[in-house]
């Protein structure tokens, strides 16, 4: 593998987009659809998971810069910005290209939660809204995986707000590690103004939020395996949160909250694939 491709492939944020693009396969599957709208739902995701990715690094490259960033390709220089800016641009317009093999209001849909996406990169990042285009993103992921399916067939307003409550407390938990860098370059969204005790309750709520949601939004009585994934979502973010300060070494970046966002998430969606047919 080329040092470019290398470069791009880190630059894309590869862990959440992964994360999120599997999640889009599996809630597709669930949903009903058949092979080819699994995959199409999966290369519509991944490619606007890319383009997030490569946008975010080539507009932050100067702040990674500057706050000595080495895990970045961009600021290590490894990969140039303008190719970074380029990929991102392709990713970008194949992304409605891709949605649009699924349907027109499918492909609304993706594309405004690209749009949201990507409007988070710059300029509202350091806004008070900076939780917004997260819960917009999350929303519309859903969304997007429904309208794809074949027929005249409606998200669940459940299901919806279930994503926008885990976007959201995404967003918190993504933000943490970086409270520090952020706070000398200038960007002052939400998770900087709540600080970081204030940005793990939120985040802890979200997703616990986002769980109950999916488990009482639906018709019927919770299940067992339901009520399980709320005990799940309670516990996960603090145990993983306090095993992360025990372990705690110098110049290592925290990640642990972010990646217990990316578990309950593929909780959520084991829980929404085993309990029958949702739309």
């Amino acid at each position: 593998m080329s040092p470019t491709v290398l470069g791009l492939v880190r630059a894309s944020h590869p862990e959440p987009a992964a994360a999120v693009t599997t999640v889009a396969g599996l809630l597709a599957w669930g949903v009903g659809h058949r092979p080819a709208g699994v995959l199409a739902v999966v290369l519509t995701v991944a490619a606007s998971q890319l383009a997030v990715g490569w946008a975010n690094d080539a507009l932050d490259a100067d702040r990674d810069a500057t706050v000595g960033r080495t895990d970045k390709p961009v600021a290590a220089g490894t990969v140039g910005r303008r190719a970074t800016a380029v990929a991102a641009t392709v990713a970008a317009l194949g992304t409605p290209a891709l949605a649009l093999t699924t349907g027109p209001a499918a492909a609304l849909c993706a594309t405004l939660g690209l749009v949201s996406a990507l409007l988070y990169d710059w300029p509202l990042k350091s806004t008070p809204v900076s939780v917004l285009p997260y819960a917009a993103s999350f929303g519309a992921l859903p969304a997007f995986v429904v309208l794809a399916l074949p027929g005249p067939v409606l998200p669940p307003v459940w299901l919806v707000a279930a994503a926008a409550c885990l976007g959201a407390g995404a967003h918190f938990a993504n933000v943490l590690p970086d409270l520090a860098d952020d706070a000398r370059t200038g960007v002052r969204g939400l998770p900087h103004r709540l600080g970081p005790a204030g940005s793990r309750a939120a985040a802890a709520l979200l997703l616990l939020a986002a769980t109950a949601t999916l488990v009482l939004g639906p018709p019927g009585p919770p299940s067992g395996v339901g009520v399980a994934a709320v005990a799940t979502a309670v516990v996960v973010p603090p145990l993983s949160w306090y095993g992360e300060r025990a372990a705690d070494r110098p110049g290592r970046r925290p990640v642990a909250a972010f990646r217990a966002v990316l578990l309950i998430a593929l909780i959520d969606v084991a829980l929404l694939v085993t309990s029958g047919r949702l739309v």
